[in-house]
């Protein structure tokens, strides 16, 4: 309510003086009272639905997180599947080099030794390179072990 709007002779928070027969006029202690209590209740409401949309707003966060990492994941595992299966094609494609190159050294070699000298050079030759990758992975393995091992060496964690 504006001050034009006020009813003349009434002012706000005017006082009739002491000794006035106008009792109405005084503030009571209970009125001044529920006016700060009104206001702690206005103010606990506004806290309350503040505290209520906070966790409104965490829960719709926490919701929108878990359906991003669920379509990340999704779209992982999509990416996973699609590089495993290029990786056994990478496989299959070096397996048939390995064995156009072994076929065509042996071919190679057959004028400058019999076939069968050829073949023996090749498979000789496949089974050293065999034997060093499989040296070489176990050495990593035992490194493995080591590392995963107990303290006291014998292997049992």
């Amino acid at each position: 309510m504006r001050d034009e709007e006020s009813p003349v002779g009434e002012e706000r928070g005017a006082f009739t003086p002491a000794g006035t027969d106008d009792a109405d006029a005084l503030p009571s202690g209970d009125a001044a009272g529920s006016d700060v209590a009104e206001d702690d209740a206005d103010y606990d409401e506004s806290l309350t639905e503040e505290l209520a949309a906070l966790i409104d707003d965490g829960r719709t966060y926490a919701e929108a997180e878990v359906a991003f990492q669920k379509t990340r994941a999704k779209l992982a595992g999509v990416s996973i599947g699609k590089a495993a299966a290029l990786l056994v094609v990478a496989a299959i494609t070096l397996h048939i080099a390995v064995l156009a190159l072994a076929v065509g050294l042996v071919i190679a070699l057959e004028p400058l030794v019999t076939i069968w000298g050829a073949i023996a050079i090749v498979v000789g030759v496949l089974l050293l390179i065999t034997g060093w990758l499989a040296l070489k992975a176990k050495r990593n393995g035992d490194k493995l072990g080591v590392l995963f091992g107990s303290a006291n060496g014998d292997g049992n964690g």
